[in-house]
C-alpha cells in the first residue's frame, strides 16, 4: 500500500505542477529486447525475438495469471481515476512491448484490442486513456489491412489518445521485429498521420526508439532529430493539403 500511496502522491504533484497528463506503463518486467539488428547504412536498432526472450528465466519469481494481473490492475485504476479526476489530470497506460502473451512469467496484459477495451471499461472516464505507443501498437495488427488505422481513428474519437510515440517498426508480429528507421517500417505513416488528424487529434507527437546512427550520441540525437523533422514534416504534409 506504500507504494501506492507513493504514486496518488507523485500524481497529485504533477497536476499541481500544473502538467495535464502523465504516461506510465503496467509492465512489471519491463521492456524486453534481444540482440540487436544492423539496419540501413550500418545503424544500429534494438529487436527482439520471442523464442530468445523465453530461455530468459522467471522475473518475479514465480509464473501470475491473467486475471492476477487483472485484479491488480483493476484495483488501482478505481483508485487512481478519481483522484486523477479530481486533479484534473489525465492519465495514460503504455502498451506492454513488446505486446506478446507473457514474458519472465509475467502476463503482457496491453497486448491486445480486446485487453485495452477491457481496461478502459474498468472505470469509464475522459482521465483514463493510453499513451499511444504507435510502434508497439502497430506490432499487434496487420498493416496491410485497415486495422491499425481503424484503432487510431477509434481512440482519437473517444479521446482516449493522451498523447503518440510516432514510430515504426520492421513488422506486425510482435514475436519477432525489430526497430527502423521512422520512414523504413510496416507502417505506412503518412496515412496513421492523415488518421488522427482527420478525427481530431490535438495532443502532440513524440520520437521513440530511435536507431542508433555512427557517432552519435547514447541518447541518439541524430537518430532524434531526424525522426521529429520527419514527424514535423508529415504534421504539415496533412495540416496544409
Amino acid at each position: 500500500m506504500r507504494k501506492v500511496d507513493n504514486m496518488i502522491t507523485t500524481v497529485r504533484n504533477i497536476a499541481r505542477a500544473g502538467i495535464p497528463v502523465f504516461g506510465y506503463n503496467w509492465m512489471p518486467s519491463h521492456v524486453w529486447r534481444t540482440p540487436t539488428k544492423l539496419i540501413r547504412g550500418g545503424a544500429v536498432a534494438t529487436a527482439f525475438n520471442y523464442e530468445e526472450a523465453n530461455k530468459m528465466p522467471l522475473t518475479h519469481g514465480r509464473v501470475y495469471t491473467d486475471e492476477e494481473m487483472w485484479e491488480n490492475l483493476e484495483y488501482w485504476i478505481k483508485i487512481i481515476t478519481p483522484i486523477a479526476e479530481e486533479e484534473g489530470i489525465r492519465l495514460g497506460i503504455h502498451p506492454c512491448d513488446p505486446p506478446v502473451d507473457q514474458l519472465g512469467g509475467i502476463p503482457q496484459l496491453f497486448r491486445s484490442y480486446d485487453n485495452y477495451r477491457r481496461y478502459l471499461d474498468i472505470y469509464p472516464s475522459d482521465n483514463c486513456a493510453i499513451e499511444f505507443c504507435q510502434g508497439t501498437v502497430s506490432e499487434m495488427f496487420d498493416s496491410e489491412g485497415d486495422a491499425l488505422y481503424e484503432f487510431i481513428a477509434e481512440m482519437v474519437q473517444k479521446k482516449k489518445v493522451l498523447y503518440v510515440h510516432f514510430r515504426n517498426v520492421s513488422a506486425p508480429n510482435p514475436e519477432d521485429f525489430h526497430e527502423e528507421f521512422i520512414n523504413t517500417g510496416h507502417v505506412d505513416m503518412y496515412r496513421a498521420m492523415k488518421t488522427y488528424y482527420d478525427n481530431g487529434y490535438d495532443s502532440f507527437f513524440i520520437d521513440d526508439h530511435v536507431p542508433h546512427t555512427h557517432l552519435d550520441t547514447d541518447w541518439g540525437h541524430r537518430g532524434r532529430a531526424f525522426a521529429n523533422g520527419y514527424i514535423q514534416a508529415m504534421i504539415e504534409a496533412v495540416t496544409k493539403q
